[in-house]
């Protein structure tokens, strides 16, 4: 492990070298005053439909997520088909706003625009969490159900109850996710709360960003006591019909966008695919993958190795703030807070926030995705040390820390980093959009100018780049036989 980390943090150091984190900002502290000085001083009647804009969150959100929870369950029970699992793989590694982009142009800014942006990758990551809870529960049951009994009697009565709960945490932690998506979504036109945010910021109007920011952290604060299972009926219902009425959108432009705009160029304009055809599409190909493609690849890859490496020095400086082992009751309150807002933050939004800062650079992606990952997983980690049984004589402080807690701690630590590593090339991905030149950007400004055959390819190359980190994360995680418990992933 120690071997491990040290590689990791020597690949961070290096990279650091390579990548751009210029502050292009010529007085970064007179932005950060207005910020700071919006931050006291709230304004909750700046927002026009600011109750709407909230329901929109909502609605979005939990439509999405409960569709995602029905089809990432029944995939879940055909996860050990090969074809579910890749199939599952693709889906959740390409990000909620890639998927807005795409439904953008077929849909236009309909509702199913944002619910299936959120529906089809949470399906695949629910799919995939749910298989792992399913084998990592207790068998035992399995063992004393009478010979004869058919599948789905075992599955319902033996496997099903163990797997429930897991499933019921896991769920709301999903719907968590899918408020800070859903909110993100705004920022590509549809009416949640990012749609304002956008402006407010656009604007220089810090104080409404504070508001819609405050209000936002309650939602999610306030989560697991307003969200009931005896209600959720309910609120679905009232959630179908907040969701804005469809402007509508023509099956012609369906086909059109499914048929031609998607083909590549050099083909689609072709009379014939002969072998002018394909030499000009080969060209076509050569000239994405070395002005956009590769750089993209590289930069994506150096963001999400720094931001790794920052996730992981802050989850270790983070989670002895809510660790009772550390601090008193007042102390973790503190703590818990300052991590319940980092960790509610959207990484697009903090991304964003520290964009009007420094100017664009890596730097507010780096700072962005560092403290957005180490609010999670410092969570989960100070959480974990609630259990570790400590002597009566056991060391105080520093030495508490690097000598009892650490130690203990760091399996976990690692197995949730490494978890989490997929997650962060999707962010790094997607932040290009606010003009830091990773994969993102280059899809971005393809949607931009109606290039949509190269933006799917960009699309697609982002996946399959997601999907070989994911893979390579779960071989280290095998080699260092570090486990990760999946409740709150």
């Amino acid at each position: 492990m120690a071997r491990t980390s040290l590689g990791f943090l020597a690949l961070a150091v290096v990279l650091l070298f390579v990548a751009d984190i210029e502050i292009s900002t010529s007085d970064p502290w007179t932005e950060f005053g207005r910020m700071a000085l919006g931050v006291v001083t709230p304004d909750f009647t700046a927002t026009e439909s600011l109750f709407e804009a909230i329901l929109m969150t909502l609605a979005f959100a939990l439509v999405g997520v409960a569709l995602a929870n029905v089809f990432g369950f029944m995939l879940a029970l055909a996860f050990h088909y090969r074809v579910v699992r890749v199939g599952c793989a693709f889906i959740r590694a390409i990000h909620e706003l890639f998927w807005a982009l795409i439904f953008l142009q077929i849909f236009g800014l309909s509702p199913l625009t944002g619910v299936l942006a959120i529906a089809i990758p949470y399906s695949g990551i629910i799919a995939k969490v749910y298989s792992e809870i399913m084998e990592e529960a207790d068998q035992s049951p399995l063992r004393v159900i009478p010979a004869g009994t058919g599948n789905i009697s075992t599955f319902l009565f033996a496997r099903l109850p163990e797997a429930f709960a897991h499933f019921k945490n896991y769920s709301l932690y999903r719907l968590e996710c899918g408020l800070r998506s859903s909110a993100v979504l705004g920022f590509v036109g549809l009416p949640t709360l990012g749609y304002h945010l956008e402006s407010a910021f656009r604007q220089g109007h810090y104080s409404e960003v504070s508001a819609l920011l405050i209000l936002f952290y309650i939602i999610i604060a306030t989560l697991r006591r307003w969200m009931h299972r005896k209600l959720l009926p309910l609120y679905l219902i009232g959630a179908l019909f907040a969701l804005p009425s469809s402007a509508g959108f023509s099956l012609d432009n369906i086909i059109r966008f499914l048929t031609s705009d998607i083909v590549p160029h050099p083909l689609r304009t072709a009379e014939t695919i002969d072998t002018a055809a394909l030499t000009a599409f080969w060209h076509w190909l050569t000239e994405l993958f070395t002005t956009q493609a590769l750089p993209g690849i590289a930069n994506t890859l150096v963001l999400t190795m720094i931001a790794l490496v920052g996730a992981g020095i802050g989850t270790l400086i983070f989670f002895p703030l809510i660790s009772p082992k550390f601090f008193g009751p007042k102390g973790r309150t503190a703590g818990h807070v300052f991590l319940v807002v980092l960790r509610s933050t959207p990484e697009y939004i903090l991304a964003y926030v520290f964009l009007q800062l420094w100017g664009p650079s890596m730097a507010p992606a780096i700072v962005a995705l560092s403290l957005h990952n180490a609010a999670i997983i410092g969570h989960l980690i100070g959480r974990h040390t609630e259990t570790l049984p400590l002597r009566a004589d056991s060391a105080k402080g520093l030495n508490l820390y690097f000598w009892e807690a650490l130690p203990r701690v760091y399996p976990q630590f690692l197995a949730f980093l490494f978890y989490r590593w997929e997650v962060i090339l999707r962010e790094t991905a997607i932040l290009g959009i606010l003009g830091i030149p990773t994969l993102g950007f280059f899809v971005d400004s393809a949607f931009a100018d109606i290039r949509y055959d190269r933006a799917l390819l960009l699309i697609l190359i982002t996946a399959l780049l997601n999907i070989a980190v994911d893979t390579l994360s779960r071989m280290i995680r095998a080699r260092l036989r570090l486990k990760t418990t999946l409740d709150h992933e």
